[in-house]
């Protein structure tokens, strides 16, 4: 199971969902968040202290998540 997986059932759970779009070397983790997520207005505040907290807890390479 990937983290993504893990943080799914909670964006589906709204209308949601998340699409990881890259990965770079430095760990900067590029996602999009579609569906109802894609459009809200609390999106940023749902990508930085739940996404971007779940992600690092697991991965703790990840230095920074950034929203398409």
């Amino acid at each position: 199971m990937t983290v993504l997986e893990k943080i799914r059932p909670m964006l589906m759970a709204d209308g949601g969902n998340v699409d990881l779009v890259d990965v770079s070397a430095d760990g900067v983790v590029k996602l999009r968040l579609t569906g109802s997520c894609g459009c809200c207005p609390m999106s940023q505040m749902t990508l930085k202290t739940g996404v971007e907290k779940i992600l690092k807890q697991e991965v703790p390479e990840i230095k920074e998540i950034i929203a398409l």
